[in-house]
């Protein structure tokens, strides 16, 4: 179950245990609610276990909205090693910033 938080002048974003294919349309709808104007986004992830290709779409159309269309910034947390390597391993690294668990 995917939880929004505003701390601040942050807002998290929590994801569940899984994003897939089965999710995933839920997921990005769920989010949507938090795009906004100047956003200082952070999507924790500290109970995210397994993501697959459709949770990289979600992650990748989510920066480019925020970043580019909406002027705010991004970054994932509580990232786990398997995760973070298959964002490595696609580049993610590069361009968002991604900090482990």
């Amino acid at each position: 179950m995917t939880q929004i938080i505003k701390e601040g002048g942050k807002t998290i974003i929590k994801t569940g245990e899984r994003i897939d294919t089965l999710n995933a349309a839920q997921f990005e709808a769920d989010i949507q609610p938090a795009l906004v104007q100047g956003v200082d986004l952070e999507i924790d992830c500290t109970a995210l276990n397994y993501m697959a290709s459709s949770g990289l779409r979600i992650f990748q159309s989510t920066m480019r909205t925020v970043v580019r269309n909406l002027g705010g910034q991004m970054k994932l947390t509580h990232v786990n090693d398997d995760i973070y390597d298959v964002l490595k391993m696609t580049g993610f690294t590069r361009h968002l910033t991604v900090e482990k668990a």
